[in-house]
């Protein structure tokens, strides 16, 4: 069975004191409009689990779903959209940035680029500050039925190449509209849990997943 098969709302929050217990935790990210709600939607085999906005910006706070009893799939603002007012931009970049720096229950990132405009400067930024934790990346270059096979693997290739100094990161086509790529995600995500052990570690080790909360923030959006 897929391991977002069964994924259900479990809360959402708007700040850091605010976060549920700890379970391990995968997290979705991506510049506004990148396809972030819609591969999770795909993923999980729903229809509106993630809400879907043609509006940049629209995940306000970072939203939990449930993946059983021991894994939270966990739903990011996304970054890079200025068209909101100054106090909640900043607000969102402090909360973002902390949550990743800061939450040690959270055992990997998807990273998701719309593939006609891969690694601007913002994912880079990205790749770089969640590279620092030391936990795995995989960035899925969405939307890839927009492009032609030839052309998605010219992409992928230049992708690639350009992150070839981060050996934590890992990169996949895929698509929403045609179901492409689910498989290797599954495959990706798949790993990072079976490295836990879960459910038991994690009902025993739940202590050592607490995050800390040190000052740590996220370069700034565009």
């Amino acid at each position: 069975m897929s391991i977002f098969q069964n994924a259900r709302f479990y809360t959402t929050v708007n700040h850091l004191k605010d976060l549920p217990p700890t379970r391990a935790e995968i997290a979705f990210v991506g510049r506004s409009n990148a396809g972030k709600s819609s591969a999770i939607n795909t993923l999980c085999n729903r229809t509106r689990l993630a809400f879907v906005s043609k509006t940049p910006g629209r995940t306000q706070h970072i939203n939990f779903f449930e993946l059983g009893d021991a894994c939270f799939l966990v739903d990011l603002p996304g970054y890079g959209y200025a068209e909101v007012p100054e106090a909640i931009r900043t607000h969102w970049v402090e909360l973002l940035g902390r949550y990743l720096q800061t939450r040690q229950s959270l055992i990997g990132l998807l990273l998701i680029m719309d593939i006609r405009h891969p690694l601007r400067e913002l994912d880079w930024k990205m790749v770089e500050f969640f590279g620092a934790t030391g936990r795995p990346l995989h960035i899925l270059l969405s939307k890839a039925d927009k492009l032609s096979r030839q052309e998605q693997m010219k992409t992928l290739a230049a992708v690639k190449r350009e992150l070839s100094a981060y050996p934590s990161v890992s990169v996949q086509l895929f698509s929403s509209l045609k179901k492409q790529g689910t498989e290797e995600v599954e495959k990706v995500v798949g790993h990072w849990l079976a490295t836990l052990n879960l459910p038991e570690n994690q009902a025993e080790d739940g202590e050592s997943l607490a995050g800390t909360q040190p000052d740590g923030t996220l370069p700034d959006s565009d």
